[in-house]
Formats: C-alpha cells, structure tokens, sequence
C-alpha cells in the first residue's frame, strides 16, 4: 500500500457528498436519514485501482458551499485530488462545480491534481435541470471525467474512485528526453 492520498470531496450544501462517502465506504446510507449538515470529516479508504494494488485514500468530507461561500484555501495546498459533486436537479450546484474547478486550476500552482467529477441524484429523473449531455460536454472541455451516479446505486460509486485512486497512484512515467551521453535510438556511428 502506497503513501496515501488526500482528496477533497466538495460541492455546494446537500448534494449528497457525505451520502456518497458513507454509502461506497460502509454500504449504510439509505435515501431520506440525511443527516445535519457536515462541518468536515475524514475518512480513510482502501481502494483497489485498476492494477490490483490496494491503494490508501484520505477523504475530506468538506462542508456544503451556500451561495457566495468559498472553499477554504488551505484544501487547495493539501489536495493531491478534487471529487466535485453536484446534484442533477440543481443547475445552481453544477454552476458550483465549474466554479470551484476555476479556483483549483487558479490554486495548484503548477503542482498535478487528478479532479473527478459526480452528477449525483440520478434516481430523481423527474427533477432533472442538469442534462447529462450539457455537462458531459462542460466535462469535456475542462478536461476532467464525469460520471453520473446515485447513492442507490452502489455500484455506481466504486468505477470513480477506482480510477480516481488509479490517476493518483500510476507510477511516474520514465522520462521521454534522452539522458546525456546515451546514444539515441535510430542514431548510428557507422562510417
């Protein structure tokens, strides 16, 4: 198991962060005991990413964003991650998302973070305002996967964070620039 890493779970109040968490993590939500409103909390999870390794995440549960409130700064220098949620039936908690990922590309500072994205409450069609193919299309062009999911749905959770944990644990890359004084491949010193 690798160092662990810190992924901030956020969006704006009742979109069903802490539902999300609680039910991929210990499978005992059901829909209508929500809970008081979450200040924050961290959870630890073993994930196993699409390389069989089991992988160490620490989930922040953030509290829920009212209009006009901000993330708290200091979750951008700790992040190694972002799962922005919204809810389908709320055009203003997917306004929420593009916002908060403006702030974390204006905030990491040159330093990689993984972001994912969940549409949540997919079970309330009849209340849908987010439409799947507008923000597969936001998703798109900001360069983040996005996944339509329900806490009714538990299997609907465990595909985003497999391949959240999997981007944050692939092991680096072997450079693509030849080390100095290596010959390079397709070069030949024949005379």
């Amino acid at each position: 198991m690798g160092k662990g890493c810190k992924v901030v779970v956020c969006g704006q109040a009742a979109v069903g962060k802490t539902a999300i968490l609680e039910h991929l993590l210990y499978g005992n939500h059901s829909v209508g005991s929500e809970s008081s409103e979450t200040q924050e909390d961290v959870y630890v999870a073993s994930v196993e990413t699409d390389r069989g390794v089991k992988e160490q995440l620490r989930l922040y549960d953030t509290k829920g964003l009212h209009d006009g409130q901000d993330l708290p700064k200091h979750y951008y220098s700790v992040a190694d991650g972002f799962v922005l949620v919204y809810s389908v039936d709320s055009s203003e908690s997917f306004k929420k998302v593009d916002t908060l990922k403006k702030e974390i590309d204006k905030s990491r500072d040159k330093k990689e973070v993984t972001v994912i994205v969940l549409g949540n409450k997919t079970d309330l069609r009849e209340r849908r305002q987010v439409e799947q193919e507008a923000a597969q299309q936001w998703a798109r062009g900001e360069k983040v996967k996005l996944w339509e999911v329900s806490v009714t749905e538990r299997n609907s959770l465990i595909e985003p964070f497999t391949q959240l944990t999997s981007r944050l644990t692939q092991p680096q890359s072997k450079s693509a620039f030849p080390l100095p004084g290596r010959k390079s491949k397709g070069a030949s010193n024949d005379i």
